[in-house]
């Protein structure tokens, strides 16, 4: 993603860990929501983690893009969301530089992932709802097992070399020099390739989405009120889950992009103002916090996931046969 360089002073100008301006109580508190923050993430995306791979209804397609945005999401609220909250309460980084280096590189390629992940539900929502005749005959779950994981090798060599060309292997003598400088070329090159691309599948594909859910509820429609088989209303029925599903990604993706906005908005601004450090951390907490968020949105508006977690956590999926369970009953 597009990082760049953020009042590099201000991280530098000696700030104590123990010069706090609020009270003890404050400070325990702002560490007891940290850890509430911290277990919703990880407790919440481990569920979802749990549920597609025990039980064999989920193991669709889509939902091993479902399994991977969790995995990074999880993945986030165990490495990326302690440590940014423990940095902005103490207002200083308390660990190495080194310890600083690897955070950048996991957090970065989270973060991006994630981006991507969102990316290809985007298209295989499309793909599915607009020829699903051709999908089921050419998506099949080992197909998109080899996406999901050619994503996240693709994704983490190119981690890797952004740091590698642009010093953040290079140790630092101020630990809190916590951003990654990229040049310019390296700063265009990883806002078209991590920000423009994607999010303009996201947007373009949702809106197709969107469109053919619309125009399959209005033939629906004309389509009932010349007849009332069966056929129809079992079709009716196809189509309202259609379009929940696209109401539900939507949502899912009117989340990620207020998350995500802001951060970009900062990183060109940072080539052109001088933006402080504490204002950028409040960005990027914002973009950690949607894998909060995503875990919340599938209890409210998938059923299957909420009795996934009602099996799960009643201990029925220890039971023998336990993954044939069906998790879309009522």
């Amino acid at each position: 993603m597009n990082l760049t360089e953020i009042n590099r002073s201000n991280a530098c100008r000696g700030f104590s860990c123990t010069e706090r301006s609020v009270s003890t109580a404050v400070y325990v508190l702002l560490y007891l929501f940290a850890a509430a923050v911290v277990l919703i993430t990880v407790c919440g995306n481990l569920l979802i983690i749990i549920s597609v791979c025990h039980f064999k209804q989920l193991h669709t397609p889509t939902n091993m893009l479902i399994l991977s945005l969790a995995v990074s999401d999880f993945m986030v609220g165990v490495f990326v969301i302690p440590i940014a909250l423990i940095w902005m309460i103490e207002s200083c980084w308390i660990f190495s530089a080194l310890y600083r280096t690897c955070y950048i590189l996991i957090a970065y390629f989270l973060i991006t992932t994630s981006v991507f992940n969102v990316a290809f539900i985007a298209v295989d929502r499309y793909f599915a709802i607009s020829n699903p005749f051709l999908y089921n005959k050419t998506v099949s779950l080992s197909t998109m097992c080899i996406v999901v994981l050619s994503n996240w090798f693709v994704l983490f060599i190119y981690n890797i070399v952004l740091q590698y060309f642009n010093g953040g292997f290079v140790s630092h003598v101020c630990p809190e020099d916590y951003f990654l400088v990229l040049n310019q070329v390296w700063s265009l090159i990883d806002l078209v390739l991590t920000f423009v691309f994607p999010l303009s599948l996201i947007i373009i594909f949702y809106v197709l989405v969107f469109f053919i859910a619309k125009k399959h509820a209005t033939a629906i429609r004309e389509l009932n009120s010349h007849t009332g088989t069966q056929t129809s209303y079992n079709m009716s029925n196809s189509v309202k889950s259609e379009r929940k599903a696209a109401k539900v990604f939507g949502i899912l993706v009117s989340v990620f992009l207020a998350c995500l906005f802001p951060y970009f908005i900062y990183s060109v601004l940072g080539n052109i103002v001088e933006i402080e450090v504490s204002s950028f951390q409040k960005v990027l907490m914002l973009v950690y916090l949607n894998s909060t968020i995503n875990p919340v949105i599938y209890a409210l508006f998938y059923p299957w996931f909420r009795r996934s977690v009602k099996l799960i956590l009643t201990l029925q999926i220890l039971y023998t046969d336990s993954a044939l369970i069906n998790v879309f009953d009522k």
